[in-house]
């Protein structure tokens, strides 16, 4: 039983070494341990920040992508409305346009037919006079073969004359 029993200077040699070993762990051993520990506290302590930092700048990030990406729709809407009312003008202005590209070419096909008409007019009359002319002459001709008849004709048309002046 005596190892579970030891004697009072195994004690007090053993207690005095402990405090040798403690003191001499507390002077210089301690410092450098507490030193590590502290260090190790502040690099956890940065490594901690560091994240709060960054989740906080990802979270701006997300918040600023997600208002440009909102003004980029809002863009995208107000070019598609823009676009809509420049088609809308467009067409108009090419509808305007056309008509009135019709109805130059309605006027220009009007005078055209008027001056078309006024020649035909001139023409048949032309023609009717050149026919009534050649009616005329082959019936005066016809009536004008004997004396009496030419010398009625040229007094009445000396009357008729006279009288229109």
């Amino acid at each position: 039983m005596e190892l579970f029993t030891p004697e009072s200077g195994l004690i007090i040699w053993m207690f005095v070494a402990f405090a040798i070993l403690f003191l001499i762990l507390w002077k210089f051993a301690w410092p450098s341990i507490m030193k590590g520990i502290d260090g190790r506290a502040d690099f956890i302590d940065k490594g901690v920040e560091y994240a709060q930092n960054a989740k906080e700048q990802l979270d701006g990030a997300r918040k600023e992508a997600d208002e440009i990406l909102a003004q980029a729709r809002r863009q995208q809407a107000d070019m598609l409305r823009e676009a809509d009312r420049m088609k809308s003008e467009i067409v108009e202005e090419a509808r305007s346009a056309a008509q009135i590209e019709a109805n130059k070419v309605m006027e220009q096909a009007k005078v055209s037919i008027a001056q078309a008409r006024k020649e035909a007019e001139q023409s048949l009359k032309a023609e009717v006079g050149s026919i009534a002319l050649d009616i005329a002459t082959k019936v005066v001709k016809n009536q004008l073969q004997d004396q009496k008849a030419q010398a009625k004709l040229v007094d009445t048309l000396m009357d008729e004359m006279a009288n229109n002046n």
